[in-house]
């Protein structure tokens, strides 16, 4: 598999550092309000990712964190007059619901901020033993930008043009506390009704940054795979992840970089000041959760992508046509007679070109084509095809809707004794040529609930949608 490595800026062969097992850390969210569906996509993408490496037959060990400590929380819960804590743990209870609604898999571990603070005061004091560091006189501790020759590597930018693209961020401390201005913040000195923990260099909090650093430490080691997450965290989070780490650890601290590209409303940035905001909660109660999934995936993940009501629609339709495929394809198998076996071959093909696609930097779009074509076979040669064709036909279309994450939500129909007795009735009056009684029974059927559909194998019974 060929992976777009940000550091490089080039695709290359992703290998990993113990063979077999890959160590992911991906981003995982601020806590302080529901996910938009910006939010949606680096999620969407890594676990498609991780589905994919697992698919391979490798292990992945796959951390995704939770921010529970941040300028924003402590904001949120001030207007609400509530904990910090009781914020965190609200948001971080909807965000999982989100995941599980868009059926993205749990995280091997999904560590808090909140409960790595001795293992983040450890990085903290590597930091400043190794000189890298320093306690300005209000008790902050910096990061001494400049005495780290490689800073700058994963953004491409030299150090005045990430000075002056970053420099409102930088302003948040006193500029007399600090000995440069490109110097960022591994421990805050405690702001009075701030949260706090007991630290060396007095009462504080955890910067941003060290958090990631201290997670990925912790649960991964000083060397992990690859690291993911939005292009918006380039900078300054990520370079300022490989600074810490790497000073503190003394080695590389991830070997790939991935990151998604942006998502825009109908063409324009999303903003709540523009009135184009979405929740992935309030999507997912018009459209439901997996037509977001399918959409994240319906472009290369280091693409723009752009939503419209019109193309989420469209991807409602394409899942709806999946969703008929896999059905038709088990009432097939029930009434299987035929002795045809080129499902296998086509079978064996579609997988193929899936993998060639995905081994392409996780190409979704061109993986999701092959899964099309694979239809558009199957509707084709089902009904002359073997039990075994069938079956083959079946495991492969599952695998590969598996790996994306969708064609999630099947549930093959309990039909009640009551209904088959019904649609057996039915089947003998149109035998008898009681055409008035077949019909009454149809009526009868679409009042129950259920649809019945005539074919050449005998009738079909479901559900009505």
């Amino acid at each position: 598999m060929k992976i777009f490595n940000t550091m490089t800026r080039q695709k290359e062969e992703l290998t990993p550092l113990h063979e077999g097992e890959y160590r992911i850390y991906v981003c995982g969210p601020t806590v302080y309000n529901l996910i938009h569906i910006g939010n949606a996509r680096p999620v969407i993408v890594f676990d498609t990712l991780r589905r994919y490496l697992t698919y391979t037959g490798n292990e992945v060990k796959f951390v995704s964190n939770i921010t529970d400590i941040d300028d924003k929380l402590i904001k949120r819960a001030a207007e609400e007059g509530v904990s910090m804590q009781d914020i965190a743990r609200k948001y971080e209870a909807e965000y999982i619901t989100d995941c599980e609604g868009l059926n993205v898999l749990a995280p091997t571990v999904r560590p808090r901020a909140t409960e790595h603070i001795e293992q983040i005061l450890s990085i903290v004091k590597d930091i400043l033993d190794k000189g890298y560091g320093y306690v300005a006189k209000n008790g902050d501790v910096y990061f001494r930008v400049k005495a780290d020759k490689n800073y700058g590597k994963l953004s491409h930018l030299n150090l005045e043009e990430l000075e002056s693209g970053n420099r409102e961020l930088r302003h948040q401390m006193a500029q007399d506390l600090k000995e440069d201005e490109a110097d960022f913040a591994v421990w805050k000195a405690a702001k009075e009704g701030e949260p706090y923990w007991d630290s060396p260099y007095g009462k504080g909090r955890p910067g941003w940054h060290i958090e990631c650093s201290a997670m990925a430490r912790t649960h991964l080691g000083e060397t992990i795979d690859i690291h993911a997450g939005g292009e918006d965290l380039i900078f300054p989070h990520h370079e300022n992840e490989i600074a810490q780490s790497e000073c503190a650890n003394g080695c590389t601290f991830a070997r790939y970089w991935m990151h998604n590209g942006f998502l825009n409303i109908d063409n324009h940035k999303m903003s709540k000041s523009a009135g184009n905001f979405f929740t992935v909660r309030e999507l997912a109660q018009v459209y439901g959760y997996e037509p977001i999934r399918y959409f994240m995936l319906s472009a290369q993940y280091r693409s723009p992508l752009n939503y419209t009501q019109e193309l989420l629609e469209d991807c409602q339709k394409s899942l709806e046509r999946l969703y008929t495929c896999r059905d038709n394809l088990d009432f097939v198998l029930e009434n299987a007679q035929g002795s045809d076996e080129t499902l296998k071959e086509k079978a064996a093909a579609a997988r193929q070109k899936f993998c060639q696609a995905m081994d392409d930097d996780l190409n979704t779009p061109a993986a999701l084509a092959a899964v099309f074509d694979f239809v558009r076979e199957i509707n084709t040669l089902s009904a002359d095809a073997s039990p075994e064709a069938l079956q083959e036909a079946a495991k492969t279309f599952d695998e590969l809707t598996g790996v994306l994450g969708i064609v999630y939500q099947r549930k093959k129909d309990e039909i009640p004794a009551e209904i088959m007795a019904l649609v057996e009735e039915r089947a003998q009056a149109k035998k008898e040529k009681n055409w008035a009684r077949a019909d009454e029974i149809r009526a009868e059927l679409t009042e129950k609930g259920f649809v019945v559909e005539d074919t050449p194998k005998g009738p079909k019974v479901s559900r009505a949608k």
